[in-house]
């Protein structure tokens, strides 16, 4: 780099760098509202009277409405120089849904970098990858994945 020149985010991430999201709840609106998008009205999500007597004892939360909720929490979580610095999202990988997510339950994002790619790119410096887990506020991990990021 240049005497003078400013470091990249790219430059900057550290693997072993830990981020903790804020909570957001997950409301019945979320849910009501999410199926009416995704076209997804599957019984799990939409029917309380027949999950009440399910194993679950309640709707539960859609899946991709949380990672979808996880993405948000982490967009939020980043500095506008960090937001700026994203080319784009590169990939997800190892997704599991790890246990139930529930209407009312609040869920936060722990996030880790594990691995700095660099790329001979037109546009980006290099791919980030994130080893990410959506937790409750009881301390329930919902949902894992592993997290890939282009960015300058």
């Amino acid at each position: 780099m240049s005497e003078g020149a400013v470091e990249s985010v790219f430059e900057r991430t550290e693997v072993g760098k830990r981020v903790t999201t804020q909570g957001r709840t997950i409301t019945e609106a979320d849910v009501t509202n999410f199926a009416g998008v995704s076209g997804d009205f599957n019984h799990l999500h939409t029917d309380a009277e027949a999950m009440a007597d399910s194993d679950f004892g309640e709707r539960i939360v859609h899946g991709a409405l949380v990672f979808s909720v996880m993405t948000g929490l982490l967009w939020q979580s980043r500095t506008s120089a960090e937001r700026d610095a994203v080319v784009a999202f590169y990939g997800v990988d190892r997704l599991r849904f790890r246990a139930p997510t529930f209407i009312g339950d609040t869920v936060h994002v722990e996030l880790e970098v594990t691995d700095k790619e660099p790329r001979d790119h037109p546009v980006g410096n290099g791919v980030l990858t994130y080893d990410a887990e959506v937790v409750t506020g009881e301390g329930t991990v919902v949902l894992s994945c592993q997290l890939r990021s282009l960015v300058v």
